[in-house]
């Protein structure tokens, strides 16, 4: 460590790698692990307390005799989302850093430079991969042409409603409901005008990019790792979102049973298997460019998605559905520990991609459909089915993490 690196620059880096880890997605216990070690590096006595929306960091001096005074940051923050991009760059600096490359002072400054706005070309290609998610979502629902087609548009449509809220309040306090209202009256009008449509899954993949089910399993593994007060904070979010678009969803129900719209059952479709070959290739592809991965990641990412989805496929048929979720969960838990010890990068480039298509965001999102419904016993057994599947990935992830230890907890 350089003589001149004072406490106060070690203390401003910690600071700086705590914020970014935050914003770009870290769960809590992994944020206050790797920042706790970085800071040991550093030689500086550091306790962290993290939650979905700030970040408490006190510094009790230097390691040794020569510490300095104590002193608390207090940094209140919005919901980190996910960005793997930047994560590896964060970690990429932290660990020049580390190991004397770069002076604290120049990493805190690297830091803050990652955050460039991101450029019209790539915000327009993340509406474009909405549509694109949602299309392959249907596909792989098995709905038909006309639905995937009408699942298409209605998420280029949300997709356009999110870029158009960014920067305005108000407008994205209440997107969820609004997309979700959207998304149920569109589709609700082509089943009743054009021609019959699953209406469940047409809306469950239109609106799939909302749906908090990442949040609720990145929750639910919190808790699992005694972090009462974030795993709580952020189950709370993740339901909260999901009433905001069941309020959406059932508004758009009422309204169109208001001017008349009918229902119809629509006929059974059987997909080729390379057509649900090519929409989960589609699907891991749009969530790379969602995820923000580096382009030299995408065959991580979109590798990482297709093998969770296989093994829950196969796994599942063998052993039931619940199992191959948790083998799922294990593997790719595991893989991303490995991959992060070989490489020295974030393990989150193939554990993220990997569960998105595991975690229980539409069935949640069903349970609370079917309660405004009335329909309660439906409800709760769907209800329940979240429960046991959020149960399932986490003990695979937890598993996996005993199977393989994860690097520096990223």
């Amino acid at each position: 460590m350089s003589p001149n690196e004072s406490q106060h620059d070690r203390t401003e880096f910690v600071v700086e790698l705590s914020r970014r880890l935050h914003a770009y997605g870290t769960t809590a216990q992994r944020l206050e692990a790797a920042v706790g070690k970085v800071a040991k590096r550093l030689g500086l006595a550091c306790e962290i307390w993290a939650n979905p929306t700030g970040i408490i960091i006190s510094f009790g001096g230097g390691v040794g005799a020569g510490g300095g005074p104590e002193n608390t940051r207090v940094l209140r923050m919005a919901p980190g989302d996910i960005d793997l991009a930047k994560l590896c760059e964060a970690d990429a600096i932290a660990e020049r850093v580390l190991a004397g490359q770069m002076g604290v002072r120049d990493g805190a400054v690297a830091l803050r430079a990652l955050d460039h706005p991101e450029t019209a070309a790539f915000q327009w290609l993340t509406v474009a991969c909405f549509g694109l998610t949602s299309g392959s979502v249907a596909a792989l629902f098995a709905t038909g042409p006309a639905a995937m087609l009408t699942s298409t548009l209605i998420g280029l449509l949300i997709g356009l409603l999110c870029l158009f809220a960014a920067g305005r309040p108000r407008l994205a306090e209440a997107l969820d409901a609004l997309a979700a209202l959207v998304a149920t009256t569109i589709a609700f009008a082509v089943s009743h005008f054009i021609t019959p449509l699953p209406l469940n899954s047409v809306v469950i993949a239109s609106i799939i990019v909302l749906l908090p089910g990442l949040t609720l399993t990145t929750a639910v593994s919190e808790l699992a790792a005694q972090q009462w007060v974030a795993g709580t904070a952020r189950f709370a979010g993740a339901v909260t979102t999901l009433l905001k678009l069941t309020f959406g969803a059932v508004a758009a129900m009422q309204l169109g049973r208001a001017l008349g719209w009918q229902l119809s059952d629509p006929m059974a479709v059987v997909h080729p298997e390379w057509l649900t070959g090519l929409a989960l290739v589609a699907a891991a592809f749009a969530f790379a460019v969602l995820f923000r991965a580096k382009l030299s990641d995408y065959p991580l990412v979109i590798g990482a998605a297709c093998l969770a989805f296989l093994v829950t496929r196969f796994a599942g048929q063998a052993f039931g559905s619940d199992a191959g979720v948790f083998f799922a969960g294990l593997i790719i838990s595991a893989a991303s520990n490995l991959y992060a010890r070989l490489s020295n990068r974030p393990g989150a480039i193939i554990r993220v991609p990997g569960i998105i298509l595991l975690v229980p965001g539409s069935t949640g999102f069903k349970s609370l459909s079917f309660l405004f419904e009335r329909d309660v016993f439906l409800g709760l057994d769907a209800a329940f089915t979240v429960m046991t599947v959020l149960i399932s990935l986490v003990a695979g992830l937890l598993f996996g993490n005993l199977l393989v230890p994860a690097r520096r907890n990223l």
